[in-house]
Formats: structure tokens, sequence, C-alpha cells
């Protein structure tokens, strides 16, 4: 089951069966099926509490997952900053909309094993997202 909440920020505008539909497919194309997957979406204040309280990184940032994960099943709590993705769709001139959908399957991404920080990771973060984005257009 995905769930979609939101906390002290208004929730964004998405269509939940065809973001859910979306997950479930990226996942399956990397052999994995989609088990307990909550969004919690916030604003840059929280998600800088929750970076300290956790990870104790002391900085915005626009997701941070939390991976449960078992053997062939993703399991895990995303929590998005709807003000960072935001921002970063200004900063890079991109669509609020597309910037949102990016982050939305970046967790995803990450749940079903792939990095972004050592060497290399980011290319590979990127083309993944990409392949994925275009998916979702292909649903729209």
């Amino acid at each position: 089951m995905i769930t979609y909440q939101s906390e002290g920020i208004a929730m964004p505008h998405i269509s939940r069966r065809t973001i859910t539909a979306w997950i479930r497919e990226v996942a399956a194309t990397y052999g994995k099926k989609v088990g307990e997957v909550g969004y919690m979406f916030v604003d840059d204040k929280r998600i800088l509490e929750v970076n300290q309280e956790y990870l104790n990184h002391d900085y915005y940032t626009d997701i941070i997952t939390f991976d449960y994960s078992e053997e062939g099943q993703i399991n895990g709590d995303i929590v998005i900053s709807l003000d960072t993705v935001r921002s970063n769709a200004e900063a890079q001139h991109t669509d609020y909309a597309e910037e949102l959908h990016r982050v939305i399957i970046h967790g995803i991404l990450h749940l079903c094993g792939i990095d972004d920080k050592g060497p290399g990771q980011r290319e590979v973060m990127e083309a993944a997202e990409n392949k994925a984005l275009q998916m979702l257009h292909v649903k729209q």
C-alpha cells in the first residue's frame, strides 16, 4: 500500500491513482514489489527537523528516504519538502510538477537499491529518474 499525507503544508496536486500505478510499474522494472510505502509532504522547517533528528544533518534537503525494504519488496517512509522542490524547480528552470514527480520517484529508486552518493552514482540515478519520468509521461 502506498499512502500520501502532508504535515503543516497543503497536499500537492497529484493524481494518487496515476502516481501509485507508476510507482508499482517502476518498482517492477527492478524486480521489486511494493509493500508499505508512506509519503509525507512537509515544509522546509519540518524536513530540517527530520534531517537533524534522524540523520544528524544540519541542512535542508528535498527528500529523505527511510528504507525498510525486504528481499524483493520495497518498504519505506519518504519525506519530501515541497518548499525545496519548488526552490529547486525555480533554480533549474524546471516545471514544478516535473520536479515533484522526479523527487517522488527518486525515493522509490533508492528503495529499489539505486544510490547517488558515490562516484558516478549520481549519473546512474539521473538516468533512472529520466527513464521513470518517461514511463509516467506515457501514462498521462
